[in-house]
């Protein structure tokens, strides 16, 4: 930010929203390191687990700063479990979250779900965002997508809209789709990604930022 002032954009997303891709864009337009699934990137065998923990600088500049945090956390230092319970869902929750409180110690960046406006609540500059989309233009962005047969995407946004729903009440005890839980809501179905984009900015000019 040209300001100086601290700024943590966490993005939740309904599937198929486009949310990703507001994220994307804001963290292009202000120069920012995205985060989203470059997190954590695992595999299911704990041998998997182990290697990816020492190979996340594969994708662009910001992740050098990701790299270089997985790698200082140990469990002499308080990190979570690198034991026998390393691949349980609860101890890669807490690796996770320790990471992206440590992001957002190090720096201004973009975070897409994991829980992020949760993990980050009461961090200076957080600014929660959630898009949203009614069932039609989500459906329409999918197909397009090609990543279900026609006849299955509705199915398979309801079942990524649940999972993410589940996950989030799971270790956050708030319901996902709660106004309560963030700072700004966009129907990305009224004002495309762009509109969307350009809200969020518009949103960070009257808290007093320099976009």
């Amino acid at each position: 930010m040209k300001d100086g002032r601290k700024l943590i954009l966490t993005i939740g997303r309904q599937y198929g929203s486009g949310g990703h891709e507001v994220g994307k864009q804001l963290a292009e337009a202000l120069g920012l390191d995205l985060y989203d699934k470059n997190i954590l990137r695992m595999n299911s065998n704990e041998s998997g687990i182990k290697e990816s923990y020492y190979h996340m600088a594969d994708e662009r500049a910001g992740d050098k700063l990701l790299y270089k945090i997985v790698k200082s956390m140990t469990p002499e230092n308080g990190a979570p479990s690198l034991g026998a319970d390393l691949v349980s869902a609860d101890n890669l929750f807490r690796f996770q979250s320790e990471v992206i409180r440590k992001l957002a110690a190090a720096e201004d960046c973009v975070i897409i779900g994991r829980c992020a406006d949760y993990v980050l609540e009461g961090t200076e500059g957080l600014v929660r965002v959630f898009i949203y989309a009614d069932m039609d233009f989500r459906v329409n962005r999918i197909t397009e997508k090609g990543y279900y047969d026609p006849k299955d995407v509705k199915k398979n946004i309801r079942r990524i809209d649940r999972e993410r729903r589940d996950y989030h009440r799971y270790y956050t005890g708030k319901d996902w789709e709660n106004v309560e839980n963030y700072d700004l809501m966009i129907n990305t179905a009224a004002m495309g990604i762009d509109g969307a984009v350009e809200t969020v900015k518009a949103y960070l000019r009257i808290k007093g930022y320099e976009v």
